[in-house]
């Protein structure tokens, strides 16, 4: 039995009321994300001299790509057929894969990018670190929905669940690890180190999101260990842990193929040194 000393509250309730609206903090959460993800990107294309309103477009199209993509995702690795039919297509009852939604959404992004004949290169640059700062973002309407927790903790910053959502295999256990928060702050770390990494020239223009591939799913890696929700296994490992694995080899594949630039090597001869000048980033970026 876990008992924690201090411990995080989770929220009374999942629905904010607004007058005669209520709004559910998940959807309200996801919305804010992906503002964020628009807002960040709008701004890094502008400082390379696009025009900000073409994110925008690019948004209207590649948000509900990207949740038609989640869904996808998440009915292809956590749907069971007795369930019934129906399920897959209830999307207001949650079951949102975010790999699948982030692939989904790029491709229809890159999509409209390669239509309108803009650099698809640097553009995707400037969009990756809001996809990371979106999902830090939405990662807290788990917090409200008590869900997709990690096994019982007794940690100072330990997630208390109600009784209501407790897992039957842990009835003793009032608190959790707080998965939510430690994908948060990952993903809120993650951005600030994609900006920086484009600030510092050292990969090539449009493979950024190989890095963000990596640190994403390199972070999502040990969070889903330590996850107990319910979950499609192979061999006995849950399913978002072999997909985190291949995307890393492949993301990693990338990078080391042709997303890295060449070192700058010093040149010696017998009067000075001389060294090659160090290339210097595409555009400046924010």
């Amino acid at each position: 039995m876990a008992v924690s000393v201090a411990s995080i509250p989770s929220p009374s309730v999942n629905v904010i009321e607004i007058g005669p609206f209520a709004l559910r903090a998940y959807g309200l959460l996801i919305a804010l994300g992906v503002l964020a993800a628009v807002w960040i990107a709008r701004r890094r294309w502008a400082l390379r001299g696009g025009n900000p309103d073409d994110v925008s477009r690019v948004a209207v199209v590649a948000v509900p790509a990207g949740l038609i993509g989640s869904r996808i995702y998440h009915v292809l690795t956590d749907w069971r057929f007795d369930e019934g039919w129906a399920e897959p297509f209830k999307i207001w009852e949650g079951g949102l894969g975010i790999p699948g939604g982030m692939a989904a959404g790029l491709l229809v992004g890159i999509w409209v990018v390669n239509r309108n004949g803009w650099d698809r290169g640097a553009f995707v640059d400037c969009v990756v670190p809001g996809l990371a700062l979106a999902q830090a973002i939405g990662r807290w309407g788990n917090w409200f929905n008590q869900e997709l927790f990690g096994r019982p903790s007794d940690l100072p910053w330990a997630l208390e669940i109600d009784a209501d959502h407790t897992p039957a295999a842990y009835p003793d256990s009032t608190t959790f690890h707080p998965t939510f928060l430690y994908e948060s702050l990952w993903n809120f770390a993650l951005t600030i180190a994609l900006i920086r990494i484009d600030q510092s020239g050292l990969v090539r223009k449009g493979s950024l999101v190989a890095v963000y591939v990596v640190g994403y799913l390199t972070g999502r890696l040990w969070i889903e260990a330590i996850r107990i929700d319910k979950a499609t296994e192979i061999l006995g490992v849950r399913i978002n842990i072999w997909m985190s694995l291949t995307g890393i080899v492949i993301g990693g594949g990338w990078l080391v193929w042709r997303g890295l630039r060449p070192v700058q090597v010093s040149v010696t001869d017998d009067s000075h040194e001389r060294s090659a000048p160090a290339r210097q980033p595409d555009n400046k970026i924010t």
